[in-house]
């Protein structure tokens, strides 16, 4: 478990800021990702282990064996897929540069230490939570690094939280979501319109913006997920702010099984723009703080190969925010607020 720590000499009394105060433990949670090829498997184990994920009547029951048989029959091609992008999941290394990022910029303003919890993959919850519990903290900001809140994510990270971290003695506040902040938002157009130079001669209204957001099942949603909603709201808010007059679209990727989920997909979305004769694209992975298999490669590997072959003739990826100054900003905001709350 890595703790995000102060160097001495940036401690408490010598950063002018007070000396009293609560101590305050910030927990950033992410799904996490095989760190070998060897780890597929059992990552993909403990995802459809998820209560979460995979619920349906009697599956306490089946969920385990189901789950066993779900992770053995994808885990070789899932293999090739990280084996494409380098072997391994880069999503722990870019969490733990965000949560450093986060420590110093707290640094000035509170006494704090940021820990992360992965949700599938080490380090897991319950370590994180071993190392909050025995750090004698006064008061715990639960962080999920998903912009927007859905039961799957958020949802799902928080109650493994609570089923490892049971202690009332400690008083814990969620940050619910952070889609609309606005400097998280800034973030996104700053990336947009770094990503828009690739089309260098190309005349901007001529690209065509395509969200993709992570889907979910429609169950989810009818049961009063916010979601969706708050994937259409971010999108907005990106569209207002930066003021483009490229067309957009938003499409859902990453469907597993035989449900409906939103849509439409990425991929027939992909269709749809070059049967229109669309030849520019980019792709805003709207709800990925961090890159990880599902942009690196469903989108710049899969998505842009059926994109190539159907006729698009420019397709770029957009970079996950990862350690983007402003989102670190927007983080801190998010953490300070809680903070100062009575």
């Amino acid at each position: 478990m890595r703790r995000f720590s102060r160097k001495p000499s940036e401690g408490q009394g010598h950063t002018g800021k007070p000396s009293e105060g609560p101590r305050i433990a910030v927990v950033l949670f992410q799904l996490g990702g095989p760190d070998s090829l060897e780890a597929v498997e059992p990552f993909l184990y403990n995802l459809f282990s998820d209560p979460d994920i995979i619920d349906f009547p009697l599956a306490t029951l089946a969920r385990k064996p189901l789950a066993k048989f779900i992770s053995s029959r994808r885990s070789k091609k899932v293999a090739e897929h990280y084996k494409e992008i380098g072997g391994k999941s880069p999503i722990l290394e870019l969490t733990n540069q965000q949560a450093s990022s986060l420590q110093k910029r707290l640094d000035k303003s509170i006494d704090a230490q940021v820990f992360v919890a992965m949700r599938y993959w080490n380090p897991l919850t319950d370590v994180a939570a071993a190392s909050v519990a025995g750090g004698k903290f006064d008061r715990v900001i639960l962080l999920p690094l998903y912009p927007q809140y859905s039961v799957t994510t958020s949802g799902s990270s928080i109650n493994e939280w609570n089923r490892r971290f049971p202690s009332k003695e400690v008083e814990q506040k969620l940050i619910h979501h952070f889609y609309d902040n606005p400097k998280y938002i800034d973030a996104v157009v700053e990336n947009v319109n770094k990503a828009l130079g690739s089309f260098r001669s190309i005349d901007r209204s001529k690209v065509t913006l395509v969200f993709s957001a992570h889907g979910v099942p429609l169950s989810v949603i009818q049961k009063g997920d916010p979601y969706q909603d708050h994937i259409e709201q971010t999108v907005q808010l990106v569209m207002r702010r930066g003021r483009w007059k490229s067309p957009h679209v938003l499409c859902y990727q990453s469907k597993v099984g035989g449900a409906k989920w939103l849509s439409p997909s990425l991929h027939q979305t992909i269709h749809d723009l070059a049967g229109r004769g669309v030849k520019h694209v980019l792709v805003i992975p709207i709800a990925f703080l961090t890159d990880h298999v599902e942009t690196l490669h469903e989108i710049n590997v899969e998505a842009k190969f059926d994109a190539l072959r159907l006729g698009i003739t420019n397709f770029v990826l957009m970079p996950a925010l990862n350690d983007h100054p402003k989102l670190i900003e927007a983080l801190a905001d998010e953490v300070l607020k809680r903070a100062r709350e009575e």
